[in-house]
């Protein structure tokens, strides 16, 4: 699988076409929606217009095409959010994530919501449209694998499925991150964003020189917070065999108490070696995770 990213003003039909011919098998398209204003309100460079057009040619010529949505911005209901869908999935679009609005503290919406002129969705809201939408999808033939992500069969996201697992992978380019294991610890890096700056460290032959600006090292707790961060995520969970190997620590121990605790409620559950959310406690998966940790 080789995915590449791209805004809708960034691709068109000739454009996906050289991507293909290139070894691209799959687009991921920053929609966000399909309605002028809440892309206004969002500060995007595109139209629906010019979203609709954007997905149009990217599935006549990719393999496989997936589109970015966002729900939970002022004035939308869930009804809102469902006939957006409905528009994505007309195109031929096989994978959906669908993210809610979050609002940042050192962001223009973090400062308008702090004087209270950024009127969010209710929390109710919120809830409608993220149940409504998941049983709307699965009525189309869409697996809801992971909190945020759907897609028909053999559509998932290769890439995404393996960072979720704890897998290491390589950060290669300007801006790209990293993260590698280092025996049961690992290592994690950002390189340089500026690309001149980026080329003109990358081409040093030292060893000790790295185009990297930051760089993290994980212990193996680390390594296993992040297991249950990204892995009850999904809906295949969390492997307590990886994880263990891995990491060399069992994801149990210290944590017996709150795992009785959340099983009582059915917040968690153990299938053989999988430890998972069941999806109908999604909405808490924060509160959960919090909990585990």
């Amino acid at each position: 699988e080789i995915t590449v990213e791209c805004n809708p003003t960034s691709i068109d039909a000739a454009r996906a076409a050289g991507l293909v011919r290139a070894g691209v098998n799959r687009l991921s398209l920053g929609v966000q929606s399909l309605d002028d204003g809440r892309l206004r309100f969002l500060g995007r460079l595109h139209d629906a217009d010019g979203a609709r057009r954007a997905l149009e040619a990217s599935v006549a010529e990719v393999p496989r095409v997936s589109a970015d949505l966002m729900f939970g911005m002022p004035g939308q209901r869930p009804e809102d959010f469902l006939t957006e869908l409905d528009a994505i999935l007309a195109l031929g679009v096989e994978h959906v994530s669908a993210y809610a609005l979050t609002v940042e503290p050192d962001t223009q919406f973090g400062a308008l919501h702090k004087k209270g002129r950024l009127r969010l969705a209710s929390e109710g809201d919120f809830a409608e449209t993220f149940e409504q939408a998941r049983a709307h999808l699965a009525e189309r033939g869409f697996d809801h694998y992971e909190v945020s992500n759907y897609a028909r069969a053999g559509a998932t996201s290769r890439h995404n499925q393996h960072y979720w697992r704890g897998g290491d992978y390589l950060g290669l380019g300007a801006g790209a991150v990293g993260t590698l294991s280092e025996g049961h610890a690992g290592r994690r890096y950002r390189n340089e964003p500026r690309p001149e700056r980026y080329l003109e460290t990358a081409r040093q032959t030292q060893p000790e020189t790295r185009p990297e600006i930051f760089e993290e090292h994980l212990t193996p707790e680390d390594r296993v917070r992040e297991a249950l961060m990204l892995g009850l995520r999904t809906a295949e969970g969390v492997s307590l065999a990886r994880v263990r190997e891995a990491t060399g620590l069992a994801l149990e121990d210290g944590r017996e108490d709150a795992l009785a605790r959340r099983r009582a409620r059915g917040d968690v559950e153990l299938d053989g070696d999988a430890l998972r959310v069941p999806a109908s406690r999604w909405l808490m998966l924060d509160a959960i995770v919090a909990d585990l940790f």
